[in-house]
């Protein structure tokens, strides 16, 4: 029997500088079949991913380039040969739930010698690799995020045709030593051009535009984790946007940490001269010349059918940042008609003194004037929001603070969470005075009522019309609310978006995947909506 058993790369040795399991990319040439390894002395990977879209698709390059090695893709953990897990360090949950499942891997490595388990993403700092090893006890190899595009070559499974090296490098924030996203740019352009992304829906796609993040939260890891601001060539983002146009997708959503914050960092051109502006909040930079987030949306708009359609229906972005939300950015989602009626903006406390201790660099009053220039300018826009609860020092009338804003906005959609130190964040250097029973009271305070205005936002859709786009099959239920109708439930069902980001449940079966219909609404819950798709 041949066992699927991976070396793991030192990098000092190495050289140079949910879905169904997708299908493997086979060389077009036969000829070529000879050279390949065979299938059954490579491993089968599973690919567990948490946190947020950035990670999804740097989980969709990992997965495209261990496909074109020849690997296959097991449906769960316990058909793989190979585990590569894209962790999240924001919340110190989702780093509770690896580090939870280290006993299930030991006893999967026992009952299978070959397994190997890769562990990468933002909980991957520089600083810790040290501890890692004692933390995560089942992990052979550690990638950090900037590392990811070396996985093929640590596993020593690159051909002899494909180009090897390290890409990592790393720089120094602060005091702590980080990656750096320098060469993200250029292996995801190799990546697209030789078909090596397996993208996990056929009717949504991901987009990344920019790396890293020079804000200055105060309780926040990413800017270790991921190093600093990268934008990608404008160029690059514009061609891949239109191979994915061309591939038949239709709604594409464009990523970064602080996506509004992209091309600050790229060089100023002649072509966007007219780009006069500067940034309006935080630290001031000098954006002369230089493309902005305005001006990659205007062009991937301006990619049009025959008929001349936008060639991509629906054009999104996550997640902006209160320091970026430009005049510039508000002209153009109100211009361009592929742009979705949906902005997420995190504002994360509704106190000017709580924001100053998270490092936010902006007031509410500052906030409330960019949510009232968008709402002025794209109608109906539905808004949705981050807020954390029991940051250090927060007292009951800051979090009475925040509970007015949720009123006085009237958010669409809040994800919420109660503060949880990060080491290595500056947050460590303040109290965490907060305590847990005040912060699981707020939490659920909060989330209350913000579930009695999305409830309020969303009735007022009631015997509206809303456009879907099916991406999705809804699982089968044991049991269903009651106040679901039945026909409903009982039958099969299918849900999407509408363009305000709203989740919609649908009768109907797999055939409306990847359709866009138009919806009639008859039932509003607190965080969906359910209809019926008008014309059968």
């Amino acid at each position: 029997m041949t066992l699927r058993q991976l070396p793991m790369l030192d990098p000092e040795l190495a050289p140079g500088p949910g879905h169904a399991p997708r299908e493997q990319v086979r060389p077009d040439d036969s000829r070529l079949d000879e050279y390949r390894p065979e299938s059954r002395a490579l491993p089968r990977f599973h690919v567990w991913t948490l946190g947020c879209q950035m990670n999804r698709s740097d989980s969709e390059e990992m997965a495209g380039r261990l496909l074109a090695a020849g690997c296959e893709e097991a449906i769960d953990l316990e058909q793989a040969d190979l585990v590569v897990i894209n962790t999240c360090a924001i919340r110190e949950a989702a780093e509770q739930k690896v580090i939870g499942r280290q006993g299930h891997l030991a006893r999967l490595k026992a009952a299978n010698p070959a397994l190997r388990v890769v562990m990468t993403g933002c909980s991957v700092r520089e600083p810790d690799r040290a501890g890692l090893r004692k933390r995560y006890p089942a992990v052979d190899l550690f990638l950090r995020p900037d590392e990811e595009p070396e996985l093929i070559d640590r596993l020593g499974l690159a051909s002899a045709q494909a180009p090897v090296g390290l890409t990592g490098a790393t720089t120094v924030v602060g005091r702590t030593l980080v990656g750096v996203a320098d060469h993200l740019a250029a292996t995801r352009a190799q990546a697209v051009a030789a078909g090596d992304v397996a993208r996990g829906s056929a009717t949504t796609a991901w987009l990344p535009i920019i790396y890293g993040c020079d804000k200055t939260c105060s309780y926040c890891i990413v800017p270790f984790s991921r190093g600093p601001e990268r934008s990608r060539p404008f160029d690059e983002i514009v061609e891949e946007a239109r191979s994915i146009a061309a591939a038949g997708y239709r709604e594409v959503t464009l990523l970064g940490q602080n996506v509004n914050s992209y091309g600050h960092d790229l060089d100023a051109e002649p072509r966007f001269a007219h780009v006069d502006a500067e940034r309006w909040a935080g630290r001031r930079l000098d954006l002369h010349g230089r493309p902005d987030l305005a001006e990659l949306i205007r062009a991937i708009d301006g990619i049009r059918t025959a008929d001349g359609r936008p060639a991509i229906e629906r054009l999104r972005f996550v997640t902006s940042h209160p320091w970026d939300l430009s005049d510039r950015l508000i002209a153009a989602m109100a211009d361009c008609r592929s742009v979705c009626e949906h902005l997420h903006l995190p504002v994360q406390s509704g106190d000017d003194a709580v924001l100053k201790r998270m490092g936010r660099q902006y007031t509410i009053e500052h906030y409330l004037e960019r949510l009232t220039r968008i709402r002025d300018a794209v109608p109906g826009i539905s808004i949705s929001t981050d807020i954390i609860v029991g940051f250090c020092g927060e007292t009951e009338e800051q979090f009475q603070a925040t509970l007015r804003l949720l009123e006085t906005v009237r958010y669409d959609q809040v994800f919420a969470a109660a503060y949880s130190e990060r080491p290595g964040t500056p947050a460590t250097h303040l109290a965490d005075d907060v305590p847990a029973d005040v912060k699981r009271r707020r939490l659920n305070e909060l989330l209350a009522v913000q579930e009695s205005i999305g409830l309020e936002r969303n009735e007022a859709w009631l015997e509206r019309e809303v456009e879907v786009l099916v991406d999705a099959v809804v699982p089968p239920r044991s049991h269903d609310h009651e106040d679901e109708p039945s026909a409903v439930a009982a039958g099969p069902r299918v849900s999407g978006r509408s363009r305000q980001n709203k989740l919609v449940h649908v009768a109907g079966g797999p055939d409306l995947i990847g359709r866009t219909v138009r919806v009639r609404v008859d039932h509003a819950g607190p965080y969906s909506l359910r209809g019926a798709v008008l014309g059968g």
